[in-house]
This record gives structure tokens, sequence and C-alpha cells, in this order.
């Protein structure tokens, strides 16, 4: 009784964190360019159940008796990296990116990657998002990765991603991919940290659009439904073997 106990706590606290990350879902429905988790579990190792009660000769011996299952733990928060729908603004700071990869933004001395495209020309004339946080791009002329200088924010970005200031080609925009997204780190503000990114892939920015984040709401409704049924569920069973329980404790072998 008491590992049936574990069994349905065990499933009450991965529901409760299944809930969190619906929910967390839901709150950034409407977050440019967020991507949806899902809360990933598995069973624990079957336990192998014996006794000793068997005698022979005066001797114990040892009986396996079958396994039993102690429940449902975390295996992993996987991140949904599919493409948003592309929503048309006209701001010419409001990039999305079309395809794989990330823009990859400086703050301090750290690179960070989103497909937040909402960008604006801060007080020292660089792309900036809403945090502060510098887009980067390649400079056309030297090779070298930096925050991409547009002066008076009359920029255009074409096709093949190239930034265009006054009619020059000053930068591309550095868009960074990964061989394996599974590595990728969350690290709030819609941002993720990886390593060794590439920057030769052919996705493409469009400028004057923003992508919407690929969270279904219907789903997620849905989901949070079964989370709750299955929540109470477990939490109704937790209830009825605590009375079996008590009951065992305060009134079996009384005379």
């Amino acid at each position: 009784m008491i590992r049936s106990l574990y069994t349905a706590v065990s499933g009450m606290i991965t529901m409760e964190n299944k809930q969190n990350t619906v929910t967390n879902n839901m709150a950034n429905a409407n977050t440019t360019g967020y991507k949806s988790q899902n809360l990933v579990t598995k069973s624990f190792n079957d336990v192998l159940l014996q006794n000793m009660d068997k005698v022979t000769n005066g001797v114990n011996q040892k009986q396996e008796l079958g396994t039993i299952s102690l429940g449902v733990a975390i295996d992993a928060v996987n991140t949904n990296f599919t493409q948003g729908t592309l929503k048309e603004t006209g701001k010419v700071g409001d990039l999305a990116i079309e395809g794989k990869g990330f823009f990859a933004v400086k703050s301090g001395d750290q690179t960070f990657y989103t497909r937040d495209g909402q960008f604006r020309v801060n007080n020292q004339g660089n792309l900036a998002n809403n945090s502060g946080d510098l887009l980067l791009g390649t400079n056309k002329a030297t090779g070298a990765l930096e925050p991409i200088t547009v002066a008076s924010g009359d920029f255009t970005v074409d096709k093949y991603n190239n930034v265009y200031v006054n009619g020059t080609a000053t930068h591309k925009i550095a868009i960074a991919d990964f061989a394996d997204y599974a590595t990728l780190g969350k690290t709030g503000d819609n941002y993720y940290t990886g390593e060794n990114p590439t920057y030769a892939g052919d996705a493409r920015v469009s400028q004057g659009f923003l992508e919407t984040s690929n969270v279904n709401i219907t789903n997620e409704m849905v989901d949070m439904m079964t989370v709750m049924r299955n929540f109470e569920s477990a939490q109704k069973f937790v209830t009825m073997l605590d009375e079996s329980l008590g009951k065992a404790a305060n009134e079996v072998g009384k005379v």
C-alpha cells in the first residue's frame, strides 16, 4: 500500500510540472518568436519483488514474486522549433527569419540566440532589441562579426540578408544555426545559448515582419484539461490510500 502511495504521488508531481509547462506556453502565445515546450515523462525502472518466506530443510529460500513500477518521472522538456507564422508590421526594424536559424545578439560579453526580431536603432546608431542587446552581423568590408550600425535608422534588408545604409551594403545579418537543437539551452527572455554556431545557412530575413509564436492554443487548452483530470484522479487515489492506512493503523486488530 505504501508503494501505491509513492506511485500516485510521483504522478501528481509529474502532472504539476506538466501543468507548469502548458501554462508557460499559454502565457507566451503572443510572444514574438516563442517556441513551445513539451514535458516528456518516463517510468521508473521496475523493481523486482522477492521474499524469503519459503523454508526448505530449515533454510529460508528466496522467492521471486515479480516486478512492480514505482510510477513516472520527468525525462526531459523538449522545445518545438517549428516555424511560426510571419505577421506583417511594416516597421523598418522588425525582422523575421524564414527557415532555420537564430538572430545573434550581444549582451555584455555574451552572445545569445533568439527568434525575436523586434529591433530598433539605439542612441549609438546600432540595431538593438527591447533589452538593449545588439544585433550582430558580418561586416562586408572586414568580415568581422560585430554590432550592425545604421546611424540614421534609414536602412533596408535584401533577400540575401544584406543591410543597406544609404544604398551601400555595410553588413550581412548573422543567422546562427546549430547541428543539434537539443543542445541549446533556454535562458529566459526568449534567449538560447549554444556552442559552435555556423553562419552559412540559407535562411532569409524578411524586413517589416515578425514571427509569431508557434503555440497552438487549442492543443494547450486540451492538454491543460487532461492534466487537471489526471491530477485529480491521482489526488483521489492518494486520499483513498490515506484513509485505508488510517483504518489499518487504528481499527485493524481491535478486540
